[in-house]
């Protein structure tokens, strides 16, 4: 499964990709960033609140204290939150807190993260979101050595649902989706090209292949 991933510091812009993005699938992530957690900053809650969503999506929270953000996420009808391992929190809490909101929970693991870090909150997770890039930025370069870390979490827990995120492009799109993920986010290689839907349709084909 492909999934536009869309970031934006932009309420209109925003609204302007989800509305493409309606054209052709039912489903995207939204990135938030806090200029904190990572150096770039997307829409912030003030932009989102009113915003009406014409697809299901997830939001990515690339955020330094993911709670601040469940109110606005959750009032625009957000169906999953993931949010970074790699912060200073209590995890469990916080999964606990997204579930409690009805609402699916994932982590998001970057590159240098080991499973060993993070398999202890698997039990309380409905999915795990492998960043194939550091984060904080559209385009950045795709980081190989992450495939053989999700095959290796594929192997061991298999039926744990599994992302990946950052740097795919045509190029690399059969790699990536051999080494076992359930879905695909991609962002600029979708939202830089002329025609989105044909850029979104030609992942679609090969990662279905």
């Amino acid at each position: 499964m492909i999934v536009p991933a869309l970031l934006t510091d932009n309420r209109e812009k925003l609204i302007e990709m989800l509305d493409i993005c309606a054209g052709f699938t039912d489903y995207a992530q939204i990135d938030i960033m806090d200029g904190e957690f990572v150096p770039s900053l997307s829409v912030g809650r003030p932009e989102l609140g009113g915003l009406k969503l014409p697809l299901s999506c997830e939001a990515h929270l690339m955020v330094s204290r993911p709670l601040d953000w469940f109110e606005a996420l959750g009032k625009i009808g957000i169906k999953k939150l993931i949010y970074h391992f790699e912060i200073q929190a209590e995890h469990k809490n916080i999964l606990s807190e997204i579930k409690r909101a009805g609402l699916g929970a994932g982590i998001a693991v970057n590159p240098d993260t080991k499973i060993s870090e993070f398999e202890f909150l698997l039990e309380g997770t409905d999915t795990v979101l492998f960043m194939a890039v550091n984060p904080g930025f559209y385009g950045s370069p795709f980081i190989p050595g992450v495939l053989e870390k999700i095959k290796a979490f594929k192997k061991k827990f298999p039926k744990v649902h599994t992302g990946i995120d950052g740097g795919v492009k045509l190029d690399n799109l059969i790699e990536v989706r051999d080494s076992g993920v359930d879905y695909i986010c991609v962002g600029s290689a979708i939202f830089k090209e002329k025609n989105p839907r044909l850029a979104f349709e030609k992942f679609q084909r090969i990662a279905n292949g």
